[in-house]
This record gives C-alpha cells, structure tokens and sequence, in this order.
C-alpha cells in the first residue's frame, strides 16, 4: 500500500516537473546524442537478430495470407567474417614493467578477456560500437570487467579523437506484485571542471513500461550498497574504454558513435534477403502437381457419412487437381513447373559482389554456390582488400586494449590493489596472432634475408617464425651452429664430459 502510494506522488511529481521523469534516455539533460542514432543501432540489432516481418499476399481464392520471411542473416556472417580475423584467443597482451604485466595477465586471465572479446567484437562489428569499463567487485576485492553493449552506451562530451565523458545504461526487471517492474540505472562517468577528479555518478529510474525509462527514484531502492557518488583521482583517461569499427560515420557526421559494417550496405542486404525468400518460395511452390482423371479419384468414408462428398486421389499427395474424362482418356499428367535455381543463385551471387565492395571484403569472401572461396594464402599473396581492411581494423582494437590496459591499473592504483609504475600506451605491446594471414614460406623468406642482412637476430627470427620460447630458439641455434662446424652434439658432449675425468685424474 505504502508503495503504491509513494509511485503515486512520484508521478504526479514528475508531472509538475518536481521530479526528474524520462521517456528515453536521450532526453537527460545531460546526454546529447542525435535519438535517429539509437533508432540506427536498434534496426542493426534486429537484422543482426535475424528479425524479420511476415511476408503478407494474396493466395489464389484472393484471401490475405501470411507467410514467414527466410532471409539470409548477412549482417551477422559480416560482423562474423570479420571478428574472427581480426582478433582470436591467441592474441598476447605484454608490458614492459614485468611487475604490471604479471598484475594484468591475472586480471585477463580470470575475467576470461581474449574469448569474451572474442565473441563480443562480434556486436560491435554488427551495431558500431563495445564499451568496457572494469570495476572492484566488493565481495571479492578483484578487478573485474563490465562489457556495454552500443545500445547502451551514451556520450556525454567528446573530441574528434576520443569520447571523455559517457553514460551506460542498465535495465533490471522486478516483480511487485503480479505487475513487472523495470529499473534503469544510468551511470556517469565525468570529469571535474579542472579534470583533476574522475566522478562516477548513478541515477535509478523506475517504469511500468518496458518502452519508458519512468521517474527518478531513491538508488537504494533495488541497490542499497551501491553509492550514488564516486570519485577517483590521479586517472590519466576514462575509466570506459569505447571501440568502434574503423571508418567515417557518414550517417550522422556529428555523432562520435561509429557505424555497423552493414550500415552502408541495407539496400544490398535486402536485396539478397528479397532474392534467398523468393527462393525459397519458388522451391514450395515448385513441389510436385499433377493432373488426374476423375476415374482416378475415390471418395472417403467419412465424406460419405456427413453427406460432403470430396473426392480424394491419394490421401499421401499434397497436390493434385481433377479432370473431368471419358473412360477411354484416363490418364496422370505432371504439370511440376522447374524450379528457376540458376537464375536465382546467380543473382544472389551478384548481390555478394556489392556486399563484398561495400563491407570492404575481398572479392570471393561470400558464396551461395560455394566455388568462389579464397584460402589465407591467396589472400596475402594478391595483398587483398579484406588483409588491408583487417589492418585498419587492428589500429582502433589495438589501442582500445592499450586503454582497457591503463584503466584497470590506474583503477588498481587507486584501490590499493595494485602498487607499481602505470605504463604509457606505446609500452603495451599487442601480439596479434597471424597465422590466419601468413604464409610460412614467405615469412621464412622474410626474416631469412633480415638476419643474413644482420637487421634481426637470430634467435629472435626462431621465435617469430616458430613460435617457440626464447630458450628453445637458443638451443636451437645453438645447435645449428654446431651441425655447421661439422660437430655432431652428442660428440661434443661426450669429448667435453671425457676431457673433464682426465683433467680430475
């Protein structure tokens, strides 16, 4: 009762401006990003979900049918395609300061980073945008890391470099009584007017709609531990590191939000989604038909007791017509129309060709009749369009880490958990596995002429090309060296292990 009664004042405060009220998350005063943005990332969402409306027509009695829309999920392949070469579990994160990279191997290694960023890279590349941001878990005193979503994540103030202030916002669903409740927690992450200070600010809001964020409420009404007010202090960068993909947002030039590698491409998409369901249709529609003698046609009990005589040919064939014909002219005619497969894998292979131009994949990346696949060496050795795409992508995950990297140790810093130097970005190194895109031979080739020349050790091209420890590629060329000598390892040992007993003789 009591409850009701404060949802009761809390509305008719929201009315009369006394309480803050929203209806979207854009309307906070604070957050200035274009609404026509999220209404964007909600459409990618969906394609990116595979979320289609029904295909509505007029069936032959001329009655409204409906029927499901088959697509082919194009938007997800692209953001799949393109995730597993950028990145993969393989990746090596290393810092110069041995003391931090020991503190953020353990971090990494137990929120499970590389496959989680494995798999959300994947949204990102789909809808434009990840954030993370990493947090002390209170119960545990352990670094651990939020992924956000690019629905849910709002700038607040930002350059033409960066975004330094943002929101994300979270939703909670509660039952009260036998209504749904939904609460929306909104988290600030600004900056003090000297940016001196670091704040971290929460609002909760509470709806009875899933489609509104509702009326600002007390945070310890579902949070009671968490505080409405944080700040930190001596932080070089945002504690929210934000990735998009690589390239210009041409929608909204204004928007620091990046774009879906399919953004620019939904003409295309749905051009190869209308071809695939007419496709599909035309393989229902070219099911079996046959023309049959009246003479042929039987009539079911049942039929027979109700007094509805319908004539049946075979209750096992789904489609059939009747005609009328004398006893001498009984016969079965296949009217089956063909199938026109050609014509449509043809154009659906078309419409690849542009996807592929528009996405910036190579030539070859997409197949419905799958004879056009390229393997990795075809794709380096032609310097291909998806090797350079990849290239460019790598620039904004790489320093993306770099910051993931400097936030969860200044916020160590901060907490007490962690007592050392902060590395600066060009000192964290990110090893990305490329196997996917390089060729052994001519890697080989590659680091064999820098060492002849004397531009890499040797040991170091071992490494490289091997992926061996450093002191396996030592014994190695040490061994190396010695097969070059023309002395056998075994020998040398042995004659060392020899001369040593005679000298103690």
């Amino acid at each position: 009762m009591f409850e009701r009664i404060r949802n009761f004042f809390r509305k008719a405060g929201a009315g009369m401006g006394v309480v803050q009220s929203l209806q979207k998350v854009t309307d906070h005063p604070k957050i200035n990003v274009n609404q026509a943005e999220y209404e964007r990332i909600a459409d990618d969402f969906r394609r990116f979900r595979g979320e289609w409306d029904d295909v509505v027509y007029l069936n032959s009695e001329r009655n409204w049918q409906k029927r499901p829309y088959v697509a082919l999920n194009m938007d997800k392949v692209v953001a799949e395609t393109l995730s597993s070469i950028v990145f993969n579990e393989e990746c090596q994160i290393n810092i110069a300061d041995e003391k931090a990279s020991e503190f953020i191997q353990e971090v990494l290694q137990r929120n499970d980073f590389n496959k989680n960023f494995s798999r959300y890279l994947e949204p990102m590349f789909a809808t434009g945008g990840l954030a993370l941001r990493p947090y002390v878990n209170s119960a545990t005193d352990k670094i651990e890391l939020a992924w956000a979503l690019a629905s849910t994540f709002y700038p607040l103030a930002s350059n033409t470099n960066d975004i330094s202030e943002c929101a994300i916002a979270t939703t909670t669903t509660k039952s009260e009584g036998k209504q749904t409740v939904y609460y929306t927690l909104l988290e600030f992450h600004e900056w003090s007017p000297d940016e001196k200070q670091y704040i971290i600010t929460n609002e909760l809001y509470r709806s009875e709609s899933s489609n509104i964020v509702g009326v600002r409420v007390p945070l310890k009404t579902i949070f009671p531990e968490t505080k409405e007010t944080t700040t930190l202090e001596k932080l070089t960068q945002p504690q929210v590191s934000y990735l998009k993909p690589a390239g210009f947002n041409n929608i909204d030039p204004y928007s620091p939000l990046g774009l879906g590698l399919c953004d620019n491409a939904t003409t295309t998409i749905k051009q190869i989604n209308d071809a695939y369901d007419q496709f599909n249709w035309e393989i229902v529609m070219g099911q079996r038909r046959v023309i049959v003698s009246d003479h042929f046609l039987d009539v079911s009990e049942n039929e027979l007791e109700k007094g509805n005589v319908k004539p049946v040919f075979d209750p096992s064939i789904n489609i059939y017509q009747g005609l009328s014909a004398d006893i001498d002219n009984m016969q079965v005619i296949d009217v089956t129309s063909d199938i026109r497969a050609e014509q449509y894998i043809t154009s659906i292979n078309q419409f690849f060709k542009t996807l592929e131009m528009q996405t910036k994949l190579s030539v070859g990346t997409f197949s419905f009749d799958g004879k056009s696949v390229k393997t990795a060496t075809e794709v380096v050795s032609e310097n291909s369009l998806t090797f350079r795409t990849r290239n460019s992508h790598l620039t904004e995950v790489t320093e993306f880490i770099q910051s993931v990297v400097i936030s969860i140790l200044e916020l160590a810093a901060f907490m007490k958990l962690y007592k050392g130097e902060i590395p600066k970005k060009e000192d964290i190194e990110i090893g990305f596995d490329d196997g996917v895109f390089t060729d052994k031979n001519d890697q080989l080739e590659y680091y064999g002429k820098a060492t002849t020349f004397g531009f890499i050790p040797a040991v170091e091209a071992i490494q490289r090309v091997f992926k061996v420890p450093q002191e396996t590629a030592e014994e190695w060329l040490a061994s190396i060296q010695q097969e070059q000598l023309g002395i056998d390892p075994t020998t040398q040992q042995a004659s060392a292990e020899k001369s040593l007993l005679d000298e103690q003789e």
